[in-house]
């Protein structure tokens, strides 16, 4: 199975310090739908483990957050292609959950969902978080660009760390590699 792990805020779609705190706010960032799609019917399953600290905040719900989830699905699939599980921690950063990246629980999730070693897989994010869950787990921690990736970039990245502009970039080297 090729399996690819994505972080959601400033991968997929818009990042804002503020939260996306609603479907109108989920904005994708320009050729992020069309990379997954293309991952998709390249024969990628495309898996999402996103922090979603807001409802902990009460800044948004669980309706909400499947909302926009559902916007997401429904936008790749009309470009053909197919998002797998996605997955979500909707703690606080104080509350000591095992899903909260930097810790791997969510990785782990969808490791166990799709019956497959998280070794060498590649998880892609825009923050040190990111970056550091893929570690913990010996994957392959890849950067983007895009939503804090640029202030990621100016810290000291974990060893062997794949740095690209964006999503679709990091689709184009899968695909074509």
């Amino acid at each position: 199975m090729k399996l690819l792990i994505l972080d959601r805020d400033g991968v997929i779609n818009e990042d804002s310090d503020a939260y996306i705190k609603s479907v109108e706010e989920w904005i994708p960032i320009p050729g992020s739908i069309d990379a997954i799609a293309q991952l998709s019917k390249a024969g990628w399953t495309v898996a999402v483990a996103t922090n979603q600290s807001g409802i902990a905040r009460g800044y948004y719900d669980l309706a909400t957050l499947d909302a926009m989830h559902a916007r997401l699905r429904a936008l790749v699939a009309e470009q053909g292609g197919e998002i797998g599980l996605i997955v979500y921690c909707p703690h606080g950063p104080d509350e000591g959950c095992s899903c909260r990246k930097p810790k791997p629980g969510m990785l782990h999730t969808i490791a166990a969902h799709y019956g497959v070693d998280l070794a060498h897989l590649w998880f892609v994010g825009d923050s040190m978080g990111d970056l550091e869950a893929a570690q913990t787990v010996d994957s392959q921690p890849v950067l983007v660009k895009t939503g804090k990736g640029l202030k990621t970039l100016s810290k000291t990245l974990p060893v062997g760390t794949l740095v690209f502009d964006d999503l679709a970039a990091v689709a184009r080297k899968l695909i074509h590699n």
